[in-house]
């Protein structure tokens, strides 16, 4: 099995079961730490639920993210528009319209609840100034092809998705991640393959070293990005600053709750 990230070589380093009935292989690169199942073919039973029951934090991580996201947008960014890729239920959609953003929804994959009237189809070939995907990347079965795809609707891509230390890889007890109750979970990252597929796509790579990253045209040197992302860790400070530069923000920003009302109201009228 070769790496679908830089082509090498693959080692299968465990077994598991997923969905408590299928015995798994996961596979390892020794160039770029990118760490896989076998080939998944139990994602339509996974997927009978796009949005698998365990993921409780959906609402308090969408929440978490508008507030950083608005943030690098704001600060780092042109106010263009913008894309939710796999954007899900339509949430961040939503809240990032709500402080002024002008985002729009993507996913062939679930309903788009709370974004209705913002949906991509339709735009045809629009560049938008940052692609965001929450939560997707670890759904990918060959992460190469839809990073592909992300590059031809965005030159920045901000993300999230848990890395594991390529030094010391977890073993399935010891780490949530892997999601083998669900089965959804099927990509793994590094630090070091992040910055190998950085490279490869001839991207700088901005991460907190844990679960937010951005892959960006913008020079690796550019100050406001780096200042940010030092921000986003767990420290008590570190929050409340992210606190109070949010509330900057959104003082600055005119939402669009109500004009996105009037807006859907008139495309209704026959």
């Amino acid at each position: 099995m070769n790496c679908n990230i830089c082509k090498s070589k693959m080692t299968m380093i465990f077994n598991s079961r997923i969905l408590e009935k299928y015995d798994v292989d996961y596979y390892n690169c020794e160039t770029c730490a990118f760490l896989c199942t076998e080939k998944p073919n139990w994602l339509e039973e996974a997927y009978e639920e796009p949005i698998n029951y365990t993921d409780t934090g959906l609402i308090a991580r969408n929440i978490r993210l508008s507030k950083l996201i608005s943030i690098i947008c704001y600060f780092c960014f042109n106010n263009k528009k913008y894309l939710d890729h796999a954007g899900g239920y339509g949430v961040l959609t939503r809240l990032m319209r709500d402080l002024g953003f002008d985002f729009f929804w993507k996913d062939p994959y679930t309903e788009n609840i709370f974004s209705k009237g913002f949906e991509f189809e339709g735009m045809g070939t629009t560049k938008f100034e940052v692609l965001t995907s929450v939560e997707a990347f670890e759904h990918f079965e060959y992460p190469s092809k839809e990073i592909e795809k992300m590059l031809t609707m965005a030159n920045n891509i901000f993300f999230t998705t848990e890395l594991f230390d390529s030094q010391n890889i977890p073993e399935i007890e010891d780490w949530w991640y892997y999601g083998t109750e669900h089965g959804q979970h099927i990509s793994f990252y590094s630090l070091k393959t992040l910055e190998k597929i950085a490279d490869k796509y001839q991207l700088n790579l901005f991460s907190n070293g844990r679960d937010i990253h951005l892959l960006t045209s913008h020079p690796k040197n550019s100050l406001n990005i780096k200042t940010i992302f030092g921000l986003f860790s767990n420290s008590f400070i570190s929050r409340i600053l992210v606190e109070i530069i949010f509330l900057f923000v959104k003082f600055k920003k005119t939402g669009k709750t109500h004009s996105d009302a009037m807006l859907v109201q008139n495309r209704l009228k026959p």
